[in-house]
This record gives C-alpha cells, structure tokens and sequence, in this order.
C-alpha cells in the first residue's frame, strides 16, 4: 500500500528533524529552532508547489491555514523546549501519544468510531506510557504519572502531542481543499508569518548566529519538508489515524539514533520496554481500524 510506504518515509525523516532540532536546540535556542523550521521548510516546500502546480482552492483553504499554523507554532514551541531537557528517544515515544488525541480528534471532527480493538490498543499504549518512567516506581505506583506533571521535559512533551493532534486534521483538511503540497507550503507560510516576530522579540540576539549553521538550518528544512510531503500526502489516501499510527515505528528509529548519536545508551535501557508495549497498543489500534 502506497500509504504506508509514505508514511514510513516521514516517520524516518521526522525523526531525522528532530535530531537536527535537539542539536541546534543545544546551540541557540528553542525559539529560533522553531523558526527555523518554519522558514528553511519554505524553499524546500515551494519546490513542491512548482512541481506540482498550484491548485484549485475551495472555500476554506485560508481559515485553516491560519488554524494550522496557530495549533503547529504552539506544538513544535512545546517540542523544541521538550528536546532540549530530554532525551531525544524518550520524548519521541511519549509524543507519540498524540495519537491517541488524534482518535478522540478523529471521533469529534470527522465522526470516527473506534471499534474494540482500536480501545484495547488505547488501553495498552497508555500502559507504555506508565513503563517509560517505571524506573521512578520505586517510590511509589503514583511516582511515573506525577513525573508526566513534574518532569519538564515530559510535561513540554505532553503538550506538544496536544497540539500536534489538532495540527494533524487541519493540514489533511487543507491538503484536501487544494493539494498536499500546496497545503505544506501555504500552511508554513503562515507559520513563519506568525512566528517571526515574536522569534525577534525572543531570540533577536541568535540571528547573526544562523550563517554559523546555515547547514544544520537548511537540514532542518529540508527534513521537515520531505517529512510533511509524505505525512499530508498519506493522509489524503486513508484515515490519518492510520498514517500515525504506522508513524510509530519513528519510536524505534529514535531508540536508534538516541543510542548512535547522542550516548543515551543507559536512559534507553529503562524505557525500551515502554517503547515496545505501546508500538503493541498502537498495531492493535491499526488492526482495529
């Protein structure tokens, strides 16, 4: 299925954005990482509008490039300020948890219903979660549920997979009411339209920094871009649930590049059990759709 190949292609691209987000997180700033997400991504994404031409827009089209890119600003704030307080392989599965908003979202938005089995891979993906902190529960039961509050890292987590959920529909809305490129393309615009003034009111000072990683920048774009292309593109195929969830298998990709790239070889031996139960829960829930 074509969908699937997609969506395994921007699971591996996404995971490969956020490295390049943690390390220039570590460089500047959260601010200006997110900025430079929204702004490199443009000359990649306008490739694809010129490639592909531009599209005929229904009624629409404007509205949710502005809601997309108001839900896409505050999530990838909360993801930048996550990846830098927090390994790169435990913020990877516990954003994953935007899927399970992403069924609600589903059932509200779009009438979805999920069926039995879609809820027992809910009620599994929630235990992976308690394993990602199982380590804290040698103070007590409650102690991995107080750390989603208490942890910072976790806690920015929580609300980038908030927002991302909501980002999720109204960029498959508007890939629908035009087209998928022209839906990365206008939607980031809108993106950095917003962002940048507040990234110069925030971050003024890093700007002269970026000739100094103007590769890592252009990576990021670059990344994003292609992630975005494939992601929006499968969504117009199936249920975008469906693309998600299949965009788990980013979970083990992160595993992988937390252990090569970053030496978070000893955090990844607490929370690989975690990881594995809620790729389990999130099969069951593609089984259940």
């Amino acid at each position: 299925m074509l969908w699937f190949v997609l969506a395994v292609g921007s699971a591996l691209f996404q995971v490969l954005r956020n490295m390049v987000m943690k390390r220039l997180g570590h460089a500047l700033d959260e601010t200006i990482n997110v900025w430079g997400r929204f702004t490199f991504i443009l000359p990649f994404a306008a490739l694809g509008v010129v490639t592909q031409g531009w599209p005929t827009l229904q009624p629409g089209v404007w509205l949710y490039c502005l809601l997309f890119a108001i839900v896409q600003i505050t999530g990838t704030q909360f993801l930048a300020m996550a990846l830098n307080v927090a390994e790169i392989s435990l913020v990877t599965a516990l954003w994953k948890l935007s899927l399970l908003l992403l069924v609600v979202w589903g059932i509200v938005a779009l009438g979805e219903s999920p069926t039995p089995l879609g809820l027992a891979g809910v009620v599994l993906s929630v235990v992976g979660l308690y394993l990602l902190n199982v380590e804290r529960a040698r103070v007590s039961i409650w102690a991995p549920l107080v750390a989603l509050v208490r942890d910072p890292g976790q806690r920015y987590t929580i609300g980038a997979a908030f927002f991302f959920a909501p980002s999720v529909i109204f960029i498959k809305q508007l890939a629908l009411l035009s087209s998928p490129t022209f839906a990365v393309f206008m939607g980031y615009v809108f993106c950095s339209a917003l962002i940048t003034p507040f990234a110069i009111y925030r971050s003024g000072r890093h700007f002269r920094q970026i000739g100094k990683h103007w590769m890592s920048f252009l990576a990021l774009g670059a990344f994003a871009a292609i992630s975005t292309w494939l992601g929006t593109t499968a969504y117009t195929m199936t249920v975008s649930s469906y693309v998600e969830a299949v965009k788990q298998l980013e979970v083990l990709m992160a595993l992988a590049i937390g252990y090569l790239a970053f030496g978070e070889g000893a955090r990844i031996k607490l929370i690989w059990p975690g990881c594995v139960v809620m790729v389990l829960g999130l099969i069951l829930l593609i089984l259940g759709g």
